[in-house]
């Protein structure tokens, strides 16, 4: 009885804790090729040596122009979601597109066109989840800055 109660009580405490983590996508851009390959590596590189949990896809769009239904897995989920790829607002329609919304509250997109591979990994290794999907309508932001 004692060791049911156990495992029954770790499997609680190990299901909230990873509830509060954001889960990590991260997109290699194969086919499009728009994001830098020293950052794309540096990035992967530093979520393989992390011990956080990741996805990773060939590509985003990609998967948006076959309408692949695991944009809709992806999307989906209680946890936030930080995703490493290329500008917000294309990400946004990329899985709208796909009729897989992502939850503006809980989603960071992180620019690996924009950043660096250090600041790229280091803000998707960060448990704070900074939302950063523009409203319907609106251009998305970066640091104040309008970007598609």
């Amino acid at each position: 009885m004692t060791s049911a109660l156990a495992k029954a009580a770790l499997a609680y405490t190990l299901s909230a804790f990873m509830a509060d983590k954001p889960r990590i996508l991260f997109c290699h851009c194969n086919y499009a090729q728009v994001v830098p390959e020293e950052v794309k590596a540096g990035v992967l590189q530093s979520l393989c040596e992390s011990d956080q949990a990741f996805e990773a896809v060939a590509d985003l769009c990609e998967m948006a122009a076959r309408r692949d239904p695991a944009l809709k897995r992806l999307a989906a989920g209680e946890a936030p979601v930080k995703i490493a790829a290329c500008y917000p607002r294309a990400v946004k329609w990329l899985f709208g597109g796909c009729q897989a919304p992502l939850n503006a509250d809980r989603t960071e997109v992180v620019n690996m066109r924009e950043l660096s591979a250090k600041d790229a990994a280091s803000t998707l290794l960060e448990e704070k989840v900074t939302p950063n999907l523009a409203a319907d309508e609106l251009a998305a932001a970066t640091e104040g800055e309008k970007k598609i």
